[in-house]
C-alpha cells in the first residue's frame, strides 16, 4: 500500500497520546516502576496495575480517569521473541483508564477521534472488533461511521476479559489497521482474528461492567470501568509505514548498533539467523536497562532470575552473531540516547546498570566456556548418530545457564541431534515446580485474616516518634492462631491492632519495637511489632484477658529503641561513606537494622580492600565523634530529590516524605528518605566497627557492622583472642605476627622437603610402585596413591618414574590434596603410547569414579574431582583397562 498517513515518531507518538487525553480531563500518571506495589505480580506487564485499587474500588479518583504510558516486561513468549514481528520482552503501553467517569461511547469517540484526526490514519485501514453480543459496542462504531464490513466479532477467547472464574469481566474491542493484502496469507475471508500479519492490533478497549457469580449469572457493576491499552512501538511501526514491532525508529536505531558491532545485516523480512539474534539483542537490552534501573539484580529466582535470564540470551546471540568481545554495555548507552529524556532514571542509573551489565556479561562468557567443556565431554561420549538426551541438555541449561538453542547448535554440528522431547519434559517438570510455588495474576486475592481487617480497620496512627508511651489506645482487632477473636485470655502468641500506637513496626529493614501494652486485667508482653496492609501488629504473650474496643496503655523498650536507633543512624553514616570512598554507584540492595547489629547490602563490583574498609570506618567514627545533630524534616517528595536527600535504589515513595540528614549544614555527610527512628546526635551511636565483609550474590557485597556497646564487646573479644594467642606462642602480644610469619616460613620449608621427599628420586614410595609395576607386554604400568600431594606436583613424580622406569613407562598416580580433593594423572612415553597406552581415555574413563571430570593428550591426561573415596576404584579400573 501506498504512504496516505504522515509519519511520526515514537517520541511525538508518546507526547500525542498523553497530551490528547490529559486535555480532555483525565489525570496523567508516571510509569509505575517495573517493581509493582502488588504482592501478586512478578513485574509490571500492563498499564492497569498501578490502577488496581481504583478498579476494585478501594480508591476514588476524582478527575474523570487517568493516562499514561507504563514500562513494561512480559517474558512468558521469550522464546519466540525475533522470531516474528510481534512478541517482544519490554515494551510501552499507553492507556486511558477510567473508574465510572467515562462511558463507554465517549471512550470510542475518544479512540476514534485520535486516530483519524491526530494521527490522520486512514479510515479505509481501520479495522474494528466486538464481542460476539456487545451490541452495544457494535452500535457506538457503527455511529462513528465505521462500515459494518469493518466490524468483527470474535468470541470469549478473543474479546472478553476476566479476572478470574468469578469477579470483574467485560467485552473487549480492539483497533486494527490493516497493512496490506501484500503481508496477508490471501484467503478472501483474511479478517482481524486472523493469524497472518496483514491485520496489525494496536488498541485494545476493555470495558469492565459485570461481576460474574458462581452460578454463571454476570449483574452489573455499581460503576463501568475502563481500561485501554495502545502499545506504543506497534503504533510507532504503523505511524513510520512499517509492518513490524522491531522496524520502528527506537528498535531500528538498536538494531544499527548491533550490525556495526557484529558486521552482519538485517533483513527485516528475515525471522532467522542474524536477523533474529540482532532482534532478540535489542529487545533484551531494553529490558535489562529498565530492569536494573527500577532495582532489579540479577538473581538466580524471581525478578532477579528473569533479568539474567534475559542478559544472558543477548549475550548468547551476540555470540551467534561472533560477538567475542563484551558489547551489551553498548546497547545500554544507546538505550539510553533514545529513552533517557523519556524516563531520566536510565541516566541516573547509567553507571550502575553499565557495571552490573559488564560483570554479568564476562561472568556469563566464563559460563559458556564451563558449559561448552560439559557439553563436549557429553558428545564425546556419544556414537556416531546418536541422540544428546535431554537430561544432559537440561543440566545444561540449569546448571550453567547454557541457552538449549545454542546446546542444539553446537550439537547439530558434531552430528548429534538433541531429545527435545526429554528436555522440554525435563523443562515441564521444573515449570510445574514453579507454578506451584507461584503467586497469582494481578487480581490475585490474599483471603487470610490481615486481608479482610485492612479493608475493614483504618491504617494504624504511628506516634512514636514523639512519644514513648500513651494512655487511651483503643483494641481494634485481636488475631489468635490465624483467626480474629473478640477476647483472647491467657495465651502463648496473641496480635493485637490498636488505633495508635508508639511502637514501630519492623520495615524499611529496621526491626519492629519490644514493650508493654497493658490493663487493668491484662499484660501483653509485645516481643515483636510488624505492619500488616497499613495495620501495626503488635505480637506477643498475654497475661489475662483482653477484649476488642478495651482501652489501653502501650509503651515500647526504651533500650530496645535506643540501640535500633543508633544502628539505623550508623547505616545511613555507612550508606554515604560507601558512596565517598567506592563511588556514586553504590545503591543500597538491602539492610537489616537489629539491636545488637546492622547488616547492609550494596551494589559494587568487587570485595572491598583492607585499606577501603578502613577509610570507610574513619569516615563513620568522623561523624560520630564530631557529635552532630541529625534533623528530621517533613516534606514533598520533589522538594526532598531537590535538597539531596537520597533515595533508595528501586523504592517507592508517597508524594510526602519524611527526610533525615546527619548535620545541620545545606550539605550535610548524609541525608536519606526515611521512616525508621534515629538518635538525635550521633555522638549517641559511640563507636562504629565493621566486623565482616563479603559476597551475597553477583554485584552486591554485604557488610555487618556493630556499635556503641556491641563494638565495645567486638573489640574485647578480639583482644582476647589476641591475648590468648600471645600466651600460646609464648610470647609478648606484639611479637604474635613476627612469631606466626616464623612458623609459616618454617612449616613451608618441611612441606617442601616432604614434597620432595615423595616425587624425587629417593623416594621409597615411588620405588615401590615401579618395583611393583604391571607387565603390559611392551611397556610397564605404575599405578600408585601418593597421598600429601598437591595436583601439580604429580608431574613431578611422573618425571621420576620416567627417569627410573625405562623407556617404555606408563603411570596412573592419584593424591588427596591439602583440601581433601582427589587428583589424578595418567602420562606415558612415547613408546608406551605407541604400544596402546592413551593417557586421555584413562582420565575419561576414570575420572567420574571420583566424580570429577579431565581429558588430555595420549601422553598425558589430569583430572580433579569431589570424591576422594573413589581413588581405589578409579586405579583398580585403569589397571583393567591395561591387561584387558
Amino acid at each position: 500500500m501506498t504512504a496516505d498517513y504522515p509519519t511520526m515518531t515514537t517520541a511525538e507518538i508518546r507526547s500525542a497520546y498523553l497530551s490528547f487525553f490529559e486535555e480532555r480531563g483525565n489525570k496523567l500518571y508516571p510509569s509505575s516502576s517495573l517493581v509493582p506495589d502488588d504482592p501478586s505480580l512478578l513485574l509490571a506487564n500492563a498499564g492497569m496495575n498501578q490502577f488496581k485499587e481504583y478498579y476494585q474500588g478501594k480508591k476514588t479518583m476524582k478527575e474523570i480517569g487517568a493516562c499514561s504510558c507504563q514500562k513494561c516486561v512480559r517474558t512468558n513468549d521469550i522464546d519466540i521473541i525475533g522470531a516474528d514481528g510481534r512478541h517482544a520482552s519490554f515494551f510501552e503501553m499507553l492507556g486511558n483508564f477510567a473508574f465510572g467517569g467515562v462511558t463507554k461511547q465517549q471512550a470510542c469517540t475518544w479512540a476514534y477521534e485520535l486516530i483519524t484526526e491526530v494521527f490522520k490514519l486512514p479510515k479505509e485501514r481501520l479495522h474494528f472488533t466486538v464481542f460476539t453480543d456487545d451490541d452495544e459496542t457494535y452500535d457506538v462504531w457503527r455511529e462513528l461511521g465505521v462500515p459494518a464490513d469493518h466490524i468483527t466479532r470474535l468470541g470469549e477467547d478473543d474479546n472478553f476479559w476476566a479476572a478470574g472464574p468469578t469477579g470483574p469481566c467485560g467485552p473487549c474491542s480492539e483497533i486494527y489497521f490493516d497493512l496490506g493484502e501484500e503481508v496477508g496469507c490471501g484467503r478472501p475471508d483474511c479478517a482481524p482474528g486472523c493469524d497472518c500479519d496483514r491485520f496489525l492490533e494496536f488498541w485494545n478497549l476493555v470495558f469492565t461492567q459485570f461481576d460474574r457469580q458462581e452460578d454463571g449469572s454476570m449483574p452489573e457493576l455499581p460503576h463501568r470501568n475502563l481500561d485501554t491499552g495502545m502499545g506504543l512501538e506497534r503504533m510507532a511501526a504503523i505511524m513510520q509505514h512499517k509492518s513490524s514491532f522491531f522496524d520502528g525508529d527506537v528498535m531500528q536505531s538498536l538494531i544499527k548498533l548491533g550490525e556495526d558491532i557484529s558486521g552482519k545485516t538485517y533483513v527485516d523480512n528475515d525471522y532467522t539467523g542474524a536477523s533474529r539474534s540482532l532482534r532478540i539483542i535489542a529487545d533484551h537490552a531494553r529490558s535489562v536497562d529498565f530492569l536494573i534501573s527500577d532495582g532489579v539484580l540479577p538473581g538466580n529466582e524471581g525478578r532477579g532470575y528473569v533479568l539474567r535470564r534475559l542478559l544472558r540470551r543477548a549475550v548468547f546471540h551476540g555470540r551467534l552473531l561472533g560477538i567475542e568481545d563484551a558489547f551489551l554495555g553498548r546497547f545500554i548507552d544507546a538505550v539510553n540516547d533514545v529513552m533517557g529524556e523519556a524516563y531520566p532514571n536510565l541516566i541516573e542509573n547509567a553507571d550502575l546498570v553499565k557495571g552490573i551489565v559488564n560483570a554479568e556479561e564476562e561472568r556469563f562468557s566464563t559460563t559458556l566456556n564451563n558449559g561448552r567443556v560439559y557439553l563436549d565431554e557429553q558428545l564425546s561420549a556419544l556414537s556416531e548418530g546418536d541422540v544428546l538426551p535431554g537430561k544432559a541438555a537440561f543440566m545444561l541449561h540449569d546448571t550453567f545457564g547454557f541457552p538449549i538453542d545454542l546446546t542444539v547448535e553446537i550439537a547439530e554440528g558434531s552430528g548429534h541431534a538433541v531429545d527435545i522431547e526429554g528436555f522440554n519434559a525435563e523443562m515441564a517438570e521444573q515449570k510445574a515446580r514453579a507454578r506451584a510455588a507461584a503467586k497469582g495474576d494481578a487480581w490475585g486475592s490474599f483471603n487470610d485474616v490481615w486481608t479482610e481487617l485492612s479493608d475493614e480497620l483504618p491504617a494504624t496512627e504511628f506516634v512514636g516518634y514523639d512519644n514513648e508511651s500513651i494512655e487511651g489506645a483503643r483494641v481494634l482487632a485481636i488475631v489468635v492462631d490465624g483467626q480474629r477473636v473478640s477476647q483472647a485470655s491467657n495465651a502463648e502468641k496473641v496480635q493485637v491492632v490498636l488505633d495508635r500506637t508508639p511502637f514501630y513496626a519492623e520495615m524499611g529493614g529496621q526491626m519492629g519495637d519490644r514493650g508493654l501494652i497493658d490493663t487493668d486485667k491484662a499484660q501483653l508482653f509485645v516481643n515483636a511489632t510488624v505492619s500488616k496492609g497499613g495495620l501495626y501488629v503488635h505480637e506477643g504473650t498475654l497475661n489475662g484477658s483482653l477484649s476488642e474496643g478495651d482501652i489501653v496503655f502501650a509503651g515500647y523498650d526504651l533500650e530496645w529503641r535506643s540501640l535500633l536507633r543508633r544502628n539505623h543512624t550508623a547505616t545511613h553514616l555507612l550508606d554515604a561513606a560507601l558512596k565517598s570512598v567506592l563511588g556514586d554507584h553504590v545503591n543500597q540492595a538491602g539492610s537489616l537494622v537489629a539491636h545488637d547489629y546492622l547488616r547492609f547490602d550494596f551494589t559494587h563490583f568487587e570485595a572491598l580492600s583492607s585499606e577501603q574498609i578502613s577509610q570507610i570506618e574513619s569516615l563513620v567514627n568522623a561523624q560520630i565523634f564530631a557529635a552532630k545533630p541529625v534533623v528530621t524534616h517533613v516534606m514533598g517528595i520533589e522538594d526532598a530529590k531537590a535538597s539531596g536527600a537520597v533515595a533508595l535504589f528501586g523504592e517507592k515513595y508517597g508524594d510526602v516524605v519524611r527526610v533525615v540528614s546527619v548535620g545541620e549544614e545545606d550539605q550535610p555527610f548524609s541525608r536519606e528518605l526515611c521512616g525508621g527512628t534515629h538518635v538525635s546526635n550521633t555522638a549517641e551511636i559511640g563507636l562504629f566497627k565493621i566486623v565482616s565483609e563479603s559476597s551475597t550474590g553477583s554485584n552486591i557485597r554485604r557488610i555487618e557492622a556493630v556499635t556503641s556497646t556491641g563494638a565495645i564487646e567486638w573489640l574485647e573479644g578480639r583482644a582476647q583472642i589476641a591475648l590468648d594467642a600471645s600466651a600460646a606462642l609464648k610470647c609478648r602480644l606484639e611479637e604474635v605476627p613476627a612469631r606466626i610469619a616464623n612458623l609459616q616460613s618454617e612449616l613451608r620449608e618441611a612441606n617442601q622437603k616432604l614434597k620432595a621427599a615423595l616425587t624425587g628420586g629417593s623416594s621409597d614410595a615411588i620405588s615401590s610402585a615401579i618395583e611393583n609395576a604391571v607387565d603390559c607386554g611392551s611397556y610397564k604400568l605404575v599405578i600408585a596413591q601418593l597421598d600429601g600431594l598437591e595436583a601439580a606436583d604429580l608431574r613431578n613424580v611422573w618425571d621420576t618414574v620416567r627417569q627410573k622406569g625405562g623407556s617404555a613407562v606408563a603411570c596412573v598416580i592419584a593424591t588427596v590434596t591439602s583440601k581433601g580433593q582427589p587428583a589424578l594423572l595418567a602420562a606415558a612415553t612415547d613408546e608406551a603410547v605407541a604400544a596402546g597406552f592413551k593417557s586421555g581415555d584413562v582420565i575419561k574413563k576414570i575420572a567420574p569414579m571420583v566424580g570429577g571430570g579431565g581429558g588430555g593428550r595420549p601422553q598425558m591426561a589430569q583430572a580433579g574431582g569431589k570424591d576422594a573415596s573413589g581413588i581405589p576404584a578409579a586405579l583398580e579400573a585403569a589397571r583393567e583397562m591395561a591387561t584387558a
